[in-house]
Order: structure tokens, then sequence, then C-alpha cells
């Protein structure tokens, strides 16, 4: 199926971000962009404000935009990395995050991302999963999700992915890219990509 127009796509950058979760769904809806009919998904940074994260091992990212100024996204990625936990208290971030699950046409978390979506209340009684090391973290953070273990990415609700850890964030945005673009795009990106699907 064939995007009736180009869907943006917001990637939510922080200090100690874990550099795979935003780079290889970046990397992930950008060429499929140029794969796809119609030049499918327009990508974008949104930092917590305009000045640049400093992700692991220092990797810089100067966002596109702040959540004071980003227009809405149709798809919004909220990766996870070490940075998460501070996240889990700013309530200013966590009403942008639910705010912005309201609207969304899909809304993605990648490896601890997804404790964010649980301290938004986004993922109550939803199945869900995180990196390994935070299935437990999850679970005591929302206690009426079901964490799933083992799985490169769980379809959390009808308009909910949550992904495994770091690399698994790939596996996820190829599968965003399938629900929102359909089977061929993704099987161009993941040979454009050299990705083992």
């Amino acid at each position: 199926m064939a995007p009736v127009s180009t869907r943006t796509v917001a990637i939510l950058v922080f200090d100690d971000v874990e550099v795979l979760d935003f780079a290889g769904p970046y990397e992930v809806f950008n060429v499929a962009s140029e794969l796809g009919e119609g030049h499918p998904f327009s990508v974008f940074s949104v930092g917590l404000t305009g000045a640049p994260a400093v992700g692991r091992g220092a990797f810089t990212v100067q966002p596109t935009y702040s959540i004071d100024d980003a227009p809405p996204p149709d798809v919004l990625i909220v990766p996870g990395g070490a940075g998460t936990r501070p996240l889990l208290k700013d309530e200013r971030l966590l009403a942008w995050v639910r705010e912005r699950a309201a609207e969304v046409e899909l809304l993605v978390s990648v490896c601890t991302g997804a404790l964010v979506l649980g301290a938004a209340g986004l993922l109550e009684r939803r199945p869900a999963t995180t990196h390994h090391d935070a299935y437990d973290e999850l679970a005591a953070l929302s206690p009426t999700t079901q964490v799933v273990r083992g799985q490169r990415f769980v379809r959390s609700a009808e308009r909910i992915l949550t992904s495994a850890g770091v690399s698994a964030g790939v596996d996820a945005s190829l599968h965003a890219v399938q629900l929102l673009t359909g089977q061929e795009t993704r099987d161009r990106t993941v040979a454009e990509m050299e990705w083992m699907w």
C-alpha cells in the first residue's frame, strides 16, 4: 500500500541516550523514505530543550526541535539508555509524551524507552518489552503491564510498539515501516541496510 502523504517521524534525544536506540530507527526511516514510493517519511529529532543532547560515549546530537516547539509528529520514537531514569520523574516530558501518544499514528519505544512509556501510564494492562536488564524495573514501575521476555518487539496496543534492547529498535522500526507503508518498502529497506531480518 502506498502512503498518501509523507509521515513525520520524531525521535526523542536526551543526555545519556543509547546511541543505537535513536540512530538505528533514524537510519531505518531515512532509508525507507529514500526507497519508498513518494518519500513516505521525514525524520527529525526532538530534545528536552534546544541544547545538544550528549548521548552514551559523549556522542552529541543537536536536536532539530525541542519539546516546546516540535511540530506534532505522525510517529514518535522514544529511545532508551541510562538517561531514561531522570526522565521518569520529569512531569513536563511525561505530559508531552502523553499528549503525543494521543495524537500519533504510531508510538515506538526502544530498549528502556519503555520505562518512559510506563511512567507516562501508557502501558497499563498491556503487554510490553524492554531491555532484558530492565524487565523487573518495568514491572515495578507499571505493575499492570505484562512484561514480555525474550521477544525483539511487541505490539503493545494498536498504536504502540515496544522493543527489546538496543539493536531490537531496528527490528521494531522495520516492522513500523511495514505497518505504515507495506512489506515491499520494508523489504527494500532491509536489503539496502543489509540487515539480518
